[in-house]
């Protein structure tokens, strides 16, 4: 799906996709159009269109203008929403938490695939947690995205114990699997469980 179908512009889409996953940065106009490698006057214009609906504000510093979101905006949450559905950083985040150790499961559930859920996503593997838990803060916070960490024997043992939890989430047919070097392990333990 095409958001700027909707919004009528493929710049104030980036623009509000980088306001809106990265809610607690401030950006200049220099800076935003080397990130959206956009035209700095088309960039100029839909900040200000941008901040003309109350979406932003700006501060000046060391004399730059700065843009940030504004967290009292009416329609704030609803656009996250959006962005998180429709711009799917799903490819960003298997490729951030592939770099953060060795993953041997990856499902991706609850508002990934605009559901509600008691998980976002479930990683099993060796991983650096710190490390997770500052990513999603820094680069997904917009998101707020509920995850839960498990090693390989911890996951298998709860397999083993039909844990309500897991299989829960590996029968959801909402789900996304994109790494998955247990399957065989799984697709036993799901049959024995039917």
């Amino acid at each position: 799906m095409e958001l700027k179908s909707f919004f009528g512009s493929r710049t104030r889409v980036k623009l509000m996709g980088l306001f809106l996953m990265h809610p607690k940065n401030e950006f200049f106009i220099r800076e935003i159009t080397r990130k959206l490698s956009e035209q700095i006057n088309s960039v100029r214009r839909e900040l200000n269109n941008l901040k003309k609906v109350g979406m932003l504000r700006t501060s000046s510093k060391n004399r730059k203008k700065y843009y940030y979101i504004n967290e009292n905006f009416a329609l704030l949450e609803e656009f996250k929403n959006i962005f998180v559905k429709v711009a799917n950083p799903q490819d960003e985040i298997i490729k951030a938490v592939s770099a953060l150790g060795k993953i041997d499961f990856l499902l991706f559930s609850g508002q990934f695939v605009g559901v509600k859920g008691e998980v976002d996503m479930l990683i099993v593997g060796e991983i650096d947690k710190e490390g997770l838990k500052k990513y999603l803060e820094e680069e997904l916070a917009a998101a707020k995205i509920k995850f839960t960490v498990m090693t390989r024997a911890d996951f298998l043992y709860r397999l083993d114990c039909k844990d309500k939890f897991v299989l829960d989430l590996l029968t959801k047919e909402e789900k996304n699997v994109p790494i998955n070097n247990l399957k065989k392990y799984i697709d036993v333990r799901i049959k024995a469980r039917n």
